[in-house]
Parts: C-alpha cells; sequence; structure tokens
C-alpha cells in the first residue's frame, strides 16, 4: 500500500470513528492511531473475516501477492521476548530474493520494552542471521512450512546466538491463522 492510499484509509477510519489520532509520547512529531470503542467493537468482526479467508482461499492464491512489510510488521507484533536473553537482542532478517532496498530488516527486542522493526540498519551488532526468501519466511509464519523443514530444504539459514537459532520458533511465533485447517472448496 502506497503511503497516500495508507493516510487517505486512515483518515478514512478516524472519520468514521474507528480508529484515534494522538501524537506519539515518545515522538511528538510522530503520531499513532488506536482502535475507539467502536474499533475495538469491529475486531472481532475483522477477526472472523481474516479466519474465514485463511480456511477457505487456496494457498497458491494467497502466496501470489506476498508484502514484506506487511509480513515483517505482523512478525514485529507477535514476537514473545520471554524465551529471549535478558538483554537485548538483534536480529538481522535477508530476503536474498529482494531488491537491495526492501532485502534487509532489523528486530531490535529489549526486555520490557516493545519490538523495534528497522529497515536501516540500526549499527547494533546482530546476535542471530536469517537468511531466506519471501516466500518461505511467510510459508513458515503462515504455517505453511514447518522450520524444520525450512532449515532441512536450505530455505532458511539461521546464523550467530545458538540460544536464539534454537528457540527460534518459540519466541518468532506464528501468525494467529498458522494453526488453523485449511478447507477445500
Amino acid at each position: 500500500m502506497s503511503p497516500a492510499l495508507l493516510s487517505k484509509r486512515l483518515k478514512d477510519l478516524e472519520s468514521a470513528g474507528v480508529v484515534i489520532r494522538s501524537r506519539s509520547s515518545e515522538d511528538p512529531d510522530l503520531y499513532e492511531y488506536s482502535l475507539t470503542e467502536a474499533g475495538r467493537a469491529v475486531e472481532p468482526i475483522v477477526d472472523a473475516m481474516g479466519d474465514w479467508g485463511h480456511r477457505w482461499v487456496t494457498t497458491q492464491a494467497t502466496m501470489a501477492h506476498l508484502d514484506v512489510k506487511l509480513l515483517m510488521w505482523n512478525m514485529r507484533r507477535n514476537i514473545n521476548a520471554d524465551p529471549m536473553p535478558q538483554r537485548r537482542s538483534t536480529v538481522q532478517i535477508i530476503y536474498r530474493d529482494l531488491a537491495p532496498q526492501s532485502r534487509n530488516w532489523w528486530l531490535i527486542v529489549e526486555p520490557g520494552k516493545d519490538v523495534d522493526l528497522c529497515s536501516v540498519d540500526p549499527g547494533f551488532d546482530v546476535d542471530l542471521y536469517i537468511t531466506t526468501n519471501l516466500r518461505t519466511m511467510t510459508e513458515v509464519w503462515m504455517g505453511y512450512e514447518s522450520v524444520g523443514n525450512a532449515i532441512e530444504n536450505g530455505g532458511l539459514v539461521l546464523v550467530g546466538n545458538r540460544d536464539l537459532e534454537a528457540t527460534f520458533q518459540t519466541w518468532l511465533g506464528a501468525s494467529r491463522y498458522a494453526h488453523m485447517e485449511k478447507c477445500v472448496a
């Protein structure tokens, strides 16, 4: 989604009373959006539509329209910091099949803080390098492919901190749809 389209959609949602815009508490030059009471009320409906789509839309159609930004933001939101070291951990994901400007992503996990996502090198020492392609990481995230199979097939390569490697699936988690049964129409 282009920034202009995103801005228009957010303004439409704000006008409809679904989200509210406020200044960021961390950076007064930025704005944050949060759900209003009406937005929270529609959340189960949106979740149900996502559940339906995951169960009934074919994998091939889903995998034809991949978006690295959407994938990375979704993964960032769901990182489980509990099994990670009790210090800052930096994970670099390298998508070998993407253009140089969208190939590298960094997840910065600090205990007690939200996970940060960067598409520009944050300058920290990297604890774990993950090399993959967008399709493989999406398949792992969505539960279409196991981490073990992706590693065995060479589609996912983990190099770095042994504890982060060993607990990768635990701290990465998976999409809320990953364990949902797929149906054939």
